[in-house]
Order: C-alpha cells, then sequence, then structure tokens
C-alpha cells in the first residue's frame, strides 16, 4: 500500500511550541548539551552515529534529539503478528546486534485504509496522520528529556478509533515532546492490533482461547516492555499511567480488567470513552465461527485463516458481522463486531470495578467527557436555527417517547443553550462516564476524578463546540500545535497550561491539584463532584444531574 507519510523535515517542525526545563546530559555517547530548550536561532535537530543511543533487552537504539527532548519511534516492543503469529499471542521481538535505527514510526496496524481521507472535513479537522500498514506493527514510541537515572514519572497513550481504527500518531496533538519538556516525564505511544486482526474470538472453531483479546494482549507486552527497558530511557517502571481517549479509553478500562495487565501500571486517565464489560463471549465465539464459515473453511482450520491477505480477511470479517446482526440484537448488544471479549479468562467476564478486592480498586483515575462529543451543525450552519420541538424529532430515532421529556430537562437544566446546544448535549451525555465514576468509586481504595470540558474553539463559525477529541492537545499542552483543534494563541494555552499541570500532578502524585485549576475534589456517588474545565473552570456538583435523570 503507498505511504501516505509525510516529508520527514516537515513533521519534526510541526513539533513546536512548549516551555524548556532542566535536562541533564543525553545520548548514550552524544556530545551534545540541552540544559534547555534551544532558541529559536540555535540548532534544533541532533542525529548522528553517536547520539541519542539507548539499550533495549532486545538492542541497542538509536533515536534523535529534537529541541531538547531525546525521542524513539518504532521501537519494536512485539514480533511480526503475520503468519503463524496471527490470532495468537503476541511474541517477543527477535533480538538485533547491530544498532537500530528508530527515526520513523511503526507501521499503523491493517485496518481499511481506502477512502481514508475522503471527508474532507474530517481530514482538517483532525489532521490524519496515516503511515504505512502491515501485521509488523507492534512498535513504541519514546519521548524523555534524559537518558539517566532519574527514574521519571511514565506516561503511556492509547490511541483512539475504536479497537477497529487508529495509530500512536493520528494526530499531531498525540506528540510527546511538549509534556516530557513541561513536566520532565517520559511519554510512550503505541501501535497494537486492532478489528478483526486483534478481537476475533476463534476459541470455539479451534483457534487459541485467547484470540479474541489478542489486542489487548499486544497492550500487555508493550506494558511488560515499559517494565523491562523504560529505565533505560531515564523513565520509573514503577510509576506508569496509562491514558487513552475513544476507543482509547475503552482500552484503559479493558486493561484494568486483564490479569495478565495487573501491576504494569499505577494510575490511569479514561477521556470520551470507557467500558463496563467485554464483548458478550457467546455472540464472540458465534461471530468467530460465522468468519470460519464465511471463509469456506471448517472448524480446526484456523492455520489456513491464518494464510488469507489481511485485506482480504477483513472483508470477510466484516461480511459475517452483518450476518451476525440478528444475534447481536438477540443479545440486546448496542454494536457487533470486534473488540475485547469478556471470556472470564483474558479479561473479566463480569461488570468491571465490581470487586473490591480487585488489582483494579487501587489505580486512581481521572475520568474525562467533553459538552459535545458529537455537533450536529459542525458542518451545517443551517441546523443553527433549528427548534426544540425539532430537536425532538431529531432524537426519536435513539430515545422514541421519552424524547420530548429529554429535551424539556435538558432545556430545565441548561435554560440559556440554544437548541442546538442541547441536541448535541443530549446526544453527547455523560451517562457511560458517570457511570465508570460510580463503579470505580464504589471500590473505595482509591481517589477518581470527574472532569467535563466545555472549551468551545472559535473555528468553523463557533460551530465546533467542546467536541469529541478536543481536550487531548490540551491535557498534552500541544494547543499551539493542533491548531485545527484549537486556532492557537495564548486563550487555549492558558487552560492546556492548568489541564497539562493537574495531569501531571495527578501522574507523579495520584492527586491532580496543584495544577492551577480550583480545587478538585475526588468524585463521589452522593455529590458527582466534577471539574468543568473552560476559560474560567469551576468545581460543580452533579452539573447535568436533573437532565441525566431524563435519559434513565
Amino acid at each position: 500500500m503507498k505511504s501516505s507519510r509525510r516529508n520527514f523535515i516537515q513533521s519534526l517542525g510541526m513539533v513546536g511550541a512548549g516551555i524548556g526545563i532542566s535536562t541533564e546530559t543525553f545520548g548514550h555517547t552524544s556530545k551534545v548539551s540541552a540544559a534547555s530548550k534551544p532558541n529559536g536561532d540555535d540548532q534544533q535537530l541532533f542525529v548522528g552515529d553517536n547520539i541519542a543511543i539507548a539499550n533495549t533487552e532486545h538492542g541497542k537504539v538509536r533515536g534523535f534529539i529534537l529541541r531538547g527532548i531525546i525521542t524513539y519511534l518504532g521501537v519494536p516492543y512485539g514480533a511480526d503478528t503475520s503468519g503463524k503469529n496471527r490470532f495468537m499471542p503476541p511474541q517477543k521481538p527477535a533480538p538485533w546486534a547491530d544498532i537500530r535505527p528508530t527515526l520513523w514510526w511503526g507501521n499503523s496496524a491493517p485496518q481499511i485504509m481506502e477512502k481514508r481521507y475522503a471527508n474532507t472535513y474530517a481530514s482538517f479537522v483532525d489532521h490524519w496522520n496515516y503511515d504505512d500498514v502491515s501485521e509488523d506493527c507492534l512498535k513504541i514510541n519514546v519521548w524523555t528529556p534524559a537518558i539517566d537515572t532519574q527514574k521519571r514519572p511514565v506516561l503511556v497513550w492509547l490511541h483512539g478509533g475504536g479497537f477497529v481504527n487508529g495509530n500512536a500518531i493520528e494526530q499531531d496533538g498525540y506528540h510527546g515532546e511538549n509534556i516530557s519538556r513541561l513536566g520532565n516525564i517520559v511519554y510512550c505511544s503505541l501501535n497494537h492490533r486492532l478489528g478483526a486482526l486483534g478481537y476475533s474470538h476463534l476459541k470455539a472453531a479451534g483457534g487459541h482461547p485467547a484470540s479474541g483479546n489478542v489486542g489487548n494482549l499486544d497492550m500487555v507486552l508493550a506494558l511488560e516492555w515499559v517494565k523491562n527497558n523504560i529505565a533505560n530511557f531515564g523513565g520509573d517502571p514503577n510509576n506508569v499511567t496509562i491514558m487513552g481517549q475513544s476507543g482509547g479509553g475503552s482500552k484503559v478500562t479493558t486493561l484494568m480488567n486483564m490479569p495478565a495487565a495487573k501491576g504494569l501500571f499505577h494510575k490511569a486517565v479514561v477521556l470520551s470513552g470507557g467500558s463496563l464489560a467485554g464483548v458478550n463471549k457467546e455472540y464472540a465465539e458465534k461471530l468467530g465461527q460465522k468468519v470460519m464459515e464465511e471463509a469456506g473453511l471448517k472448524n480446526g482450520e484456523v492455520e489456513k485463516l491464518q494464510q488469507i491477505p489481511w485485506r482480504e480477511y477483513i472483508d470477510i470479517a466484516d461480511r459475517a458481522v452483518v450476518k451476525m446482526a440478528d444475534e447481536a440484537k438477540r443479545l440486546n448488544l448496542m454494536r457487533g463486531g470486534f473488540s475485547p471479549v469478556a471470556d472470564g479468562e483474558y479479561l473479566n467476564g463480569g461488570t468491571f470495578f465490581a470487586d473490591s478486592n480487585h488489582f483494579s480498586a487501587d489505580i486512581p483515575v481521572i475520568i474525562c467527557s467533553t459538552f459535545n462529543e458529537q455537533s450536529p451543525s459542525r458542518t451545517d450552519a443551517r441546523l443553527e436555527g433549528i427548534t426544540l420541538a425539532e430537536v425532538e424529532e431529531k432524537i426519536k430515532p435513539r430515545f422514541g417517547n421519552k424524547s420530548s421529556e429529554i429535551v424539556e430537562a435538558y432545556a430545565k437544566n441548561f435554560p440559556k443553550a440554544k437548541p442546538i446546544e442541547l441536541w448535541s448535549m443530549i446526544i453527547s451525555n455523560r451517562k457511560n462516564a458517570v457511570a465508570i465514576a460510580d463503579a470505580k468509586f464504589s471500590q473505595k481504595k482509591s481517589p477518581v476524578y470527574l472532569a467535563w470540558f466545555g472549551w468551545q474553539p472559535p473555528l468553523f463559525d463557533g460551530r465546533m463546540r467542546a467536541f469529541h477529541c478536543d481536550d487531548i492537545c490540551f491535557w498534552f499542552y500541544n494547543t499551539d500545535l493542533m491548531l485545527t483543534h484549537t486556532g492557537g494563541g495564548k486563550r487555549p494555552r492558558a487552560l492546556s497550561e492548568k489541564m497539562s499541570k493537574s495531569l501531571l500532578s495527578f501522574i507523579k502524585t495520584s492527586n491532580p491539584n496543584g495544577g492551577g485549576l480550583p480545587n478538585w475534589k475526588p468524585y463521589t456517588t452522593q455529590n458527582g463532584e466534577t471539574m468543568i474545565l473552560d476559560d474560567t473552570s469551576v468545581l460543580a456538583n452533579n452539573p447535568d444531574g436533573e437532565a441525566r435523570k431524563s435519559l434513565a
């Protein structure tokens, strides 16, 4: 498949914006000093045979130094997952003898790339970045201020895209340079198997018992790599935070409920996503058998399935999902398809966070969603003038006869909101975020902090609102990098500094206070403490409580 990579020098130039902090000398044999972020007229990029060399358990890697931050891209943490390794738990990569250059992103996991940029608005706003796609995709990226023994906190980013799309560099806002510099932390991001290649549960068809969860086991292997190697990159394996948005948020909550992940991370952040259970085991097993049938194979012939080209296999699997639609409906599943399976062995078979003795109970969590995960008028200005009666009609397909009651409740809870804003808030409601917070609070062993992001960018004539993904670059101090989400400048940067410093405080101490936001009290089911993130942030108790009751 033709690569969509950008010119390398251009991509380096886009990673700007941030503040400098003192660092020690870095690089294995580097003679370059980075006492602070270089001035604009100084040399910004250092790359060469003896610069930024680090050890891993599999061999040495060579990165580069950009604006004082040492960067390693596409470091192997697992072996190629094609052929006999497809549908199997991940294996460690083969060792290498020479110093491996890690100067470019690893391949994206197999996914449908055709027409990926067809939606002009989406491509512009989210500034998609995709590179080559292959089953040799188990790679991790690392940003660090120094290669030393300081043992910095480690943040591991899990990308969005459901469990089907995306990669570790999908948006410019995912870059780790600025948050690494600002907080003196080590930042990692990674690729792992997705969709049918990561979550086809083939146990009932004669496949490996773990086949329905190998995409998540990839992430476990990546966290094991962090545990075994991150000290060589200036990080602390005993202080690791996992963080994800949208589908990445669900990756966080599923990892918190995987026995194999116990002890590999210590704090968690869930943005605009998260789940309270895996995919129904019965459905997943039947879907796996339907995949075999659709491929013209019999149970026990999984090795033949391993030899089908990955693009062809995805089409086969997608046809099987369509033919399983009635079964998904019978089991009252919100959607069918491929994501982590509640098999009771590799992933908790029951409701997540129900056991106060489970290892997840000891993990502090931040949960955040946005006011307008969906903004119907972003690309259609005509909808700005919609009436309340029209909003009722718009939401009927989803809420049925309760539509009138819901619109009335939201209008009462938010009397200053326009009908279009109410529509957006209704379909972007916080029901899932609050349910996860309630479940986590019920474990009673570690704090959960709840936030609601309401900052609205001055783009598309103000119609974007606080949309899905907009908050990511604020947490990572990348608002001047992700201009298509913020417009750039001092206004978003002011909130970003408070949010990123609060995140850094949480990473370091399990408490987000001290970053410049108002006093952020832990969430309780009784009060519903919620930090509303905006130009002027406030802590509010259950701010949408009356409206949300109407959704029950």
